[in-house]
């Protein structure tokens, strides 16, 4: 018997049946009274009382009866594995950043969007740290609505809310004014807004702002908070302060030029959570870094993986002593800062005796081809040419900046990709003949710069555009845009479609904030197409984001990769363990499970992939099964065969597949597995002809 915990009945009753002298009981075991007790509180879930007035025993045989039947092993009780992991991440999370606290939600799936479940989460916690006469400042951001829409703390008395930032005119939900006066709402307290904006045109303004009397009686109620309660904000495209155009009148790019990889209450900070200086920091008006540092009790609540460089920032700032967020991102945290410990404990991984001797075939590092390894790309890139020279050349003798030789022309659209190496042969191979124009090519995981990106836009260029087309992640999206700003200079018209097809990345709702993975090689091929039969930019940019938008792809690792640099595995996987949600950047999964077989595998992806597809009966997708690296194409095939099976069931026919490596992870052992849902016009491009090194179509 797997026991749940127990819990009273919705407005305190006993079902309906369960009550002496009305209906018989539904269930008896024999004369068991150890089973019937065990059943009526486990698994009814009645209180003590209840089971002694049905059972004619008093209260405390019902409780002789309970003990009896754990000790006797007819009752075990066991935790959720999942449940189970979020309490070691929370404690591990409290343990090494010596936190006050912390609250970690288990994973479910996105069966309810992450916001909610840490708004929900937050709500309560809320209910159990704020206490009567308590001053709390409160910042603004999705997360922080949601948690003022799901708490409700009654009962305190004489609590002041005070908005952390000054505010704005933008109409989204989620506002400062707005999240301060739902938490004010929530639990009853007096609110005090900033009546000023949040980011103003001068120093000049913001001081004579500040020296207004309002405005200072309203900074004097925040400098007496002794409570703060905030989100933390990535700088990936989809972030808020992104989205809400809250800092759109100056430009990002100068403070992720300074590494910054996070925002809180407003302030930029970078990866050891230093205050990052800007042309902001004179005209912003709000709480300072060092006031949110000094208040007493500072809650975070923040999740999604794409968070965790901000997050883990913010805590090695010391701006959080509360945390509250996600088992996926509590670890990637965790992992980051080099905590390693914990995935062998939640795998149950033996510790290494080192007073026994290693066997004889035991390995520190891992053998490869190399040279010196600090030469790994240049010597790679050199072999790359040669081999493939009938498809590519250097552009002005660069090999980090690869043109098609049959692929630009005059009034054609242009294409430009681009991204680390380690992943070949994605993004070099795809470059000739009805696909891409032109390569950037960066180190290993890298990003290529601004000026190499530049080269390739300016030698695809045929006078009608270029489209950029690339992976979501903070260095590509920086340099690429940047590479835009300096091709429109040289009046070249510049589209960009980043690509998000990771699904277990970021939940559902957050869908602008994913990785963008093995999916590229669908939108690779979908642009491709598009430009090549002479579309113009606008219907070229259109039909990509489309193939984005309808491009699915997870992952799972069984190994991790080894760096050329190291020859070492870049974490550790258990030796009964499986990453699932694994990145093409050696990045850990999203979460770890047990080793499973093939088809149970296969079967959890298409799962979280149908969930989001919802395909119908008749439809057509392209399958793509993709190799990490060292998977071999035996069991790629097996792989396959589940994926034809399930979706045969759906009765959804499969019009293209490829199987095989196509975007890798260096030598890592694992998959991905990615569907593109196809219409009318993405089959016809899907089979439009291309020519490259790797892909050959018609």
């Amino acid at each position: 018997m797997i026991v749940k915990a127990p819990s009273a009945r919705k407005n305190g009753t006993v079902r309906a049946g369960a009550e002496a002298g009305t209906e018989p009981i539904p269930l008896r075991y024999g004369d068991d009274p150890y089973v019937w007790a065990c059943w009526l509180y486990y698994e009814d879930r009645m209180t003590q009382g209840d089971i002694a007035d049905i059972m004619g025993i008093s209260r405390a045989t019902v409780n002789s009866y309970l003990a009896d039947a754990r000790a006797r092993g007819i009752v075990n009780i066991s935790l959720e594995p999942s449940r189970l992991s979020s309490l070691s991440i929370a404690q591990e999370l409290k343990r090494h950043f010596g936190l006050h606290d912390c609250l970690v939600v288990p994973s479910d799936d996105n069966a309810r969007p992450l916001i909610d479940r840490l708004g929900g989460a937050a709500a309560q916690a809320l209910a159990k740290l704020l206490k009567s006469g308590d001053t709390l400042a409160v910042a603004w951001g999705r997360t922080v609505l949601a948690i003022g829409e799901q708490a409700s703390v009654p009962g305190l008395q004489d609590v002041t809310v005070v908005q952390a930032t000054g505010g704005t005119r933008a109409s989204f939900a989620y506002t400062p004014e707005l999240c301060a006066a739902a938490i004010a709402s929530a639990v009853d307290g007096k609110l005090i807004n900033i009546t000023a904006p949040a980011v103003v045109s001068t120093a000049e303004v913001r001081d004579m702002l500040l020296r207004e009397t309002l405005i200072e009686s309203q900074f004097a109620a925040l400098a007496k908070a002794n409570k703060a309660l905030f989100g933390i904000s990535s700088l990936r495209p989809n972030s808020t302060i992104h989205t809400s155009g809250f800092f759109e009148s100056v430009s990002l790019q100068q403070y992720l030029a300074k590494d910054a990889v996070g925002v809180v209450a407003g302030r930029f900070i970078d990866g050891q959570g230093n205050p990052v200086a800007g042309p902001l920091d004179d005209r912003t008006i709000g709480i300072s870094l060092d006031r949110l540092k000094a208040i007493g009790l500072r809650i975070a609540v923040a999740g999604g993986f794409d968070k965790v460089p901000a997050i883990l920032a913010a805590l090695r700032g010391g701006y959080v002593n509360v945390l509250i967020t996600d088992a996926a991102t509590g670890r990637g945290i965790l992992n980051a800062d080099g905590v390693t410990e914990l995935d062998q404990k939640l795998s149950q991984r033996p510790r290494l005796d080192n007073t026994v001797a290693l066997p004889s075939n035991f390995r520190t590092h891992i053998k490869k081809f190399l040279n010196d390894p600090d030469d790994v790309v240049e010597e790679m890139l050199d072999g790359v040419v040669k081999a493939h020279a009938a498809y590519i050349e250097p552009i002005k003798g660069s090999h980090r900046a690869l043109v098609a030789r049959t692929g630009p022309r005059p009034g054609k659209v242009g294409l430009v990709i681009g991204g680390g190496t380690g992943h070949e042969p994605c993004f070099l191979g795809y470059v000739g003949k009805g696909l891409a124009d032109a390569v950037a090519v960066g180190n290993i995981f890298s990003s290529p710069p601004p000026g190499t990106i530049f080269q390739c836009a300016n030698a695809a260029s045929g006078g009608q555009g270029v489209l950029f087309v690339y992976g979501n992640y903070a260095g590509d999206v920086m340099n690429f845009e940047m590479a835009a700003e300096i091709a429109a200079e040289h009046n070249i018209e510049v589209r960009t479609v980043v690509t998000t097809d990771d699904i277990a990345s970021s939940p559902l709702e957050d869908r602008e904030g994913r990785r963008g993975v093995a999916g590229n090689f669908f939108m690779f091929k979908i642009a491709g197409a598009a430009c090549d039969r002479g579309l113009s930019l606008d219907a070229c940019e259109a039909v990509t984001r489309k193939a984005n938008a309808r491009t699915f792809t997870m992952g799972v690792a069984l190994e991790p990769c080894s760096l050329p640099q190291t020859r070492r595995h870049n974490f550790e996987i258990g030796p009964d363990d499986i990453e699932i949600g694994m990145g093409i950047h050696g990045e850990p999964g999203v979460i770890r499970e047990r080793m499973m077989s093939a088809d149970a595998i296969t079967d959890r992806i298409m799962d979280r992939i149908f969930s989001e597809m919802k395909p119908a009966a008749g439809d057509r997708v392209a399958v793509l099964i993709n190799s990490f690296g060292a998977t071999p194409l035996m069991e790629l095939y097996i792989l396959f065969r589940r994926v034809a099976q399930r979706l045969s069931a759906k009765d959804i026919t499969i019009e293209a597949n490829w199987v095989g490596h196509y975007c890798t992870s260096l030598d890592m052992v694992g998959a991905s597995i990615t569907v593109l849902h196809l219409d009318n016009e993405l089959t016809e491009l899907l089979h439009h002809p291309c020519d490259t090194a790797v892909l050959r179509v018609g």
